[in-house]
């Protein structure tokens, strides 16, 4: 099949996620990549078998290159099903695009990803190695998917791997890490008709979420070159149950974006130090639920970045980057599989991601796919 019908049946075959069940797309994958003479496997974890992951491996030695994309999609909103102009599993074409759920995130850097092993898989003989890694659960994080595969011995280490996202076709070499956390306050109910009596849980989180947006505006100070500064955002609050009462329990829900070279644990005794500086007497605050997910980066260093970012130039005739990718990505799950750099690359805009009417533009995706083939050739090919 071409380039147009390739993606059309990867959107067509859907991967939501929830549920995350990648039975059907890694099998398709997983085909075409047997057919070509790839050595294939499909890893999945015990505590979610379904999420099948397929690793698909062409020829052998040095350089070691990893084509990375991930096959779940997000799944289609209750608020969104209504706007899609088009059947959102039907790929169809129309005005230069392809239209469908997981047309640009990730299914057409996975589709370019795929003609660029099919055509290697033509020559004789190749000067190293091509892995093709189709990653499950990537749009929960990537516990039970890249992060699971990278742990448990199923993905070699590289001398360079591109992550297929969202990047216009630039080249990023950095995006932003999360800490999340939860914060509460405890007070004492009692009727609002002597509200004095008690201890006001939500006034007492008025003070902490005043200073958490003073930490915000002094994060303003600590620039990383391309993706910005970090950030704290009060992304929920939740407290009382009526207006009648004084409200004993207030919580809110903490995101802290970190740039790169931050260090978590650093990071978790600011946000701690800013709750507990707030004079919250006579309630009590409480820091807890830490969830954290890694930021990435890599230098460009190497001959094959050179050469990655030289291919970008003579297909686009346009400058490559490097750029940050603001949304994050399973990059910061290959950090230590990656014996050189790592980049994240493909078509399009996140902006069109996780969305009604997602779409790629078809003349996008060809440069992708040019520019991974071009690669190769100047790496790999004997």
């Amino acid at each position: 099949m071409d380039s147009v019908e390739l993606l059309q049946k990867l959107v067509q075959i859907p991967s939501p996620n929830p549920p995350g069940d990648t039975v059907d797309i890694a099998n398709f994958i997983a085909e075409s990549m047997r057919n070509i003479g790839c050595d294939v496997r499909m890893p999945a974890p015990d505590e979610k078998p379904e999420a099948i992951n397929v690793v698909a491996t062409l020829g052998d030695g040095a350089p070691v290159i990893m084509l990375h994309a991930h096959i779940d999609t997000v799944p289609i909103a209750d608020s969104e099903a209504s706007k899609w102009s088009v059947d959102p599993y039907a790929a169809v074409v129309k005005d230069g695009a392809l239209y469908g759920k997981g047309s640009i995130d990730d299914k057409a850097p996975l589709a370019s990803m795929m003609l660029t092993m099919i055509e290697a898989s033509k020559q004789e003989t190749l000067n190293g190695t091509l892995v093709l890694v189709a990653a499950a659960e990537e749009e929960v994080g990537g516990q039970l998917g890249t992060k699971w595969m990278a742990e448990n011995g199923h993905l070699p280490e590289c001398d360079f791997i591109v992550v297929g996202e969202q990047t216009a076709n630039k080249v990023a070499t950095a995006h932003k890490g999360v800490m999340r956390c939860t914060v509460t306050t405890t007070g004492k109910s009692v009727h609002a008709t002597n509200p004095n009596r008690g201890i006001n849980a939500i006034s007492a989180m008025a003070k902490i979420v005043l200073a958490l947006e003073g930490y915000h505006n002094e994060l303003a100070k600590r620039v990383h070159p391309i993706v910005g500064f970090p950030t704290c955002n009060v992304g929920v609050i939740q407290g009382g149950s009526t207006a009648n009462a004084v409200p004993d329990t207030c919580v809110i829900k903490i995101d802290r974006r970190m740039i790169p070279r931050e260090i978590p644990e650093v990071v978790q005794s600011e946000l701690r130090h800013v709750v507990e500086s707030v004079d919250v007497n006579p309630a009590q605050a409480t820091v807890d639920q830490w969830i954290f997910s890694s930021w990435f980066d890599s230098p460009l260093d190497s001959d094959l970045s050179q050469a990655f970012l030289q291919s970008v130039r003579d297909i686009l005739d346009d400058e490559p980057g490097p750029i940050g990718y603001l949304p994050g990505s399973d990059a910061k799950h290959l950090m230590d599989l990656a014996k050189g750099d790592m980049i994240i690359f493909g078509p399009g805009s996140y902006e069109v991601a996780h969305a009604f009417d997602e779409h790629v533009r078809l003349d996008d995706y060809q440069a992708t796919t040019d520019i991974l083939l071009d690669f190769v050739k100047k790496t790999i090919y004997k």
